[in-house]
Formats: structure tokens, C-alpha cells, sequence
């Protein structure tokens, strides 16, 4: 995980990218693994995440985990109103 978020790391592994080591967005392979990376960087970065994002589901359905604190529910209450407001388009 390191070469999309570190410049120099992506620099070395993919010279020509021009986005290489700017990643914005993570993709996990399990809800689980996303719920647990997401809190660690959250947590230690003091920082404002939303996430994680569930996609593929028929209507917007977003995931708070058990230690949510109110700004988490307040962010991911306006994903799922922006999904929904998409989807209707």
C-alpha cells in the first residue's frame, strides 16, 4: 500500500504516472479490512475521512462500525443522501 500514498516510493515504481503516490481513494477486499484500516489512518492522521463507502448495491447502504463518533454518522448520513440524490438522476 505504500507506493500510492508515499511520492517518492511511487516515483521509483511507476516514473511516468502522473498520479503516482497522490492516491485519494482505497479499495479493500473485505468490509472488515476496510472498517479497520480506515479507523487506524482516521484515528492517527487527525484528519476528516468518510468511508467506508459500500458500492454495487442497489440502493445506497453505507457501514458505521460500532465506535462511530458523531461526526462519522453525521458524514456518512450526507454520502448516502449525495448516492441517493445520484442515483435518482
Amino acid at each position: 500500500m505504500t507506493p500510492p500514498v508515499m511520492a517518492d516510493v511511487a516515483k521509483s515504481k511507476a516514473p511516468n504516472s502522473p498520479v503516482a503516490g497522490r492516491a485519494t481513494v482505497f479499495i479493500f477486499p473485505d468490509l472488515n479490512t476496510g472498517n479497520t484500516t480506515y479507523k487506524a489512518v482516521q484515528r492517527s492522521a487527525d484528519l476528516i475521512s468518510i468511508g467506508p463507502m459500500l458500492q454495487g448495491m442497489r440502493k445506497p447502504v453505507n457501514d458505521l462500525s460500532r465506535g462511530a463518533l458523531v461526526d462519522d454518522i453525521v458524514y456518512t448520513i450526507a454520502l448516502t443522501a449525495i448516492q441517493s440524490a445520484q442515483q435518482q438522476k
